[in-house]
């Protein structure tokens, strides 16, 4: 599904642990590093897509997480030219996300990134939270940023205090 401004409409997941690191992981086609994220389905809310995205892609269940906030609207970055699908109808130019801050409530035994067919993942780590903005792919670069800049706030909500 394309929006008329050539946006697939996408879900992106910021998972973070008690000590406010952040999951981060390769992906399985290449040498890259992201967060999870995925298309929505036509039938799917944000937050139905970013449940099933984080199954997909990290093994996890909707009980080992609390869902702590979210962008109030869409965050868009365009694809650069070379990674269009220039056959596609209508073309993609890019993706608008709805961005998930989720407080991760299991153990490293909870995560499974072989669940589908194609895994998205091929091993994570967990960085500081601003990690991410300076090593993502660079046209991903500006919309982690803007992203990262709205969840911030909301940190506090997952960590664990003494």
């Amino acid at each position: 599904m394309i929006d008329p401004d050539g946006y697939r409409p996408n879900v992106a997941i910021v998972l973070m642990n008690d000590e406010g690191r952040v999951f981060w992981a390769q992906r399985a086609s290449n040498d890259g590093w992201q967060f999870p994220q995925g298309g929505m389905n036509t039938d799917e809310t944000p937050l139905e897509a970013m449940y099933r995205e984080l199954r997909e892609e990290t093994g996890l269940p909707p009980e080992l997480v609390e869902v702590i906030g979210s962008t109030p609207g869409w965050l868009r970055y365009r694809l650069p030219r070379r990674y269009q699908r220039r056959y596609s109808k209508p073309l993609c130019i890019g993706q608008k996300q709805v961005w998930f801050l989720l407080r991760f409530l299991g153990d490293e035994s909870a995560f499974s990134l072989d669940l589908c067919e194609e895994p998205e993942f091929c091993t994570y780590k967990w960085v500081d939270f601003w990690y991410p903005v300076k090593n993502v792919v660079t046209f991903k670069r500006k919309v982690y940023h803007e992203a990262l800049s709205f969840l911030e706030p909301m940190v506090d909500s997952c960590l664990i205090t003494d």
